[in-house]
């Protein structure tokens, strides 16, 4: 006789089974997607931390890699992670030739065998009950569109003084350890970086095109992360945080270098004018801009007047006032942005 629980293990193991032959057909419970840039120094402690994720024996998921252009080795060390591969669960390859985080994330929504995406970065390391709190908050929650994870840094050296004041901006989420939603009025959005999403309210919500496509060789401007879910929240859908989804972020010294730190600062700076207009209708946005461009003076001018000479030489104020300065010129910087982006359209 054959015991409900065998029976249960003989189907999942099946559905493994035609995930690995035909990995777009079949339905799984779970896809945990990490575009990369160059990661192949990276992508093997993420992997190896996958490899160990515990209570998801009895989840259909699978792995997806989505290598964004890399010159490194990416695509040899995923050959090499596959032919060793341990998991019943798959690991799939997958490449967007278009630079940019948000190009490559469209890519793996593409990709993805099931109803709920999981985004981990390449030097963010989930703890070993990260996927199955991921699917079983999901599962509590059906109109959440983003669930977000409680991330902490692990940093190669000490970061600078004050540092707390600037963590949310290199994706540090720390807010407490029960879950909460974050509410649309208050203006706050968690960082990709360990986001679980609905597939179906991306596929609904975000735009194939989004403005902001995330950091590049030649670009810090950043945003598209805090673009994609402003279009999952403002379609209707919930945005919450996770205590119990634990990673930890990789940080190295080259992360915390006061020309890293500025450049992270301005190029969150310059993307505002289009985070901050995603949530405000048409007919709202000129007075709301002139009211964001008043608070972005007063804040440089009470920073200046609170810190004085800490703005030249405290990293951590630098920084702030970089970051307010930058806010200021959003709008200017966005608008010369898109004319460069219609004349070369036009060129073509």
């Amino acid at each position: 006789m054959v015991s409900a629980l065998e029976h249960v293990e003989r189907l999942v193991g099946l559905r493994y089974l035609f995930s690995r032959l035909f990995p777009a057909k079949i339905s799984l419970d779970f896809s945990i997607a990490i575009p990369t840039y160059n990661g192949g120094q990276r992508l093997g402690t993420v992997l190896d931390c996958l490899q160990w994720q515990l209570n998801a024996t009895d989840l259909g998921w699978e792995v997806i890699v989505v290598d964004n252009n890399s010159t490194d080795d990416t695509a040899d060390v995923i050959q090499q992670y596959q032919r060793t591969w341990s998991l019943q669960a798959p690991l799939r390859y997958g490449f967007e030739a278009k630079q940019g985080a948000g190009y490559a994330r469209q890519k793996a929504i593409q990709m993805a065998a099931s109803p709920l995406v999981g985004f981990l970065d390449d030097d963010t390391l989930p703890g070993m009950t990260w996927l199955a709190s991921a699917y079983q908050f999901a599962q509590k929650h059906p109109q959440a569109g983003v669930i977000a994870s409680r991330i902490r840094g692990s940093f190669e050296t000490d970061p600078p003084k004050n540092f707390e004041r600037i963590a949310a901006l290199l994706a540090l989420t720390e807010r407490g350890s029960e879950p909460l939603m974050y509410i649309p009025s208050q203006k706050v959005i968690p960082p990709s970086a360990g986001m679980v999403v609905q597939r179906q309210a991306w596929l609904d919500s975000v735009p194939p095109e989004l403005v902001l496509t995330g950091r590049t060789s030649t670009s810090m401007l950043t945003g598209e992360d805090t673009e994609s879910i402003l279009h999952i929240q403002r379609a209707g859908w919930q945005i919450w945080y996770n205590p119990h989804m634990r990673l930890q972020h990789q940080i190295p010294s080259t992360r915390l270098t006061p020309q890293s730190l500025q450049n992270l600062c301005r190029g969150i700076g310059l993307s505002r004018y289009r985070t901050r207009m995603l949530s405000v209708a048409s007919w709202r946005r000129p007075p709301m801009l002139l009211l964001y461009m008043a608070n972005d003076i007063r804040k440089i001018l009470v920073h200046c007047l609170r810190h004085r000479q800490d703005v030249i030489y405290d990293d951590v104020a630098a920084c702030e006032l970089t970051l307010y300065t930058a806010s200021l010129i959003s709008p200017f910087f966005m608008a010369q942005r898109s004319i460069q982006q219609r004349l070369q359209k036009s060129s073509q």
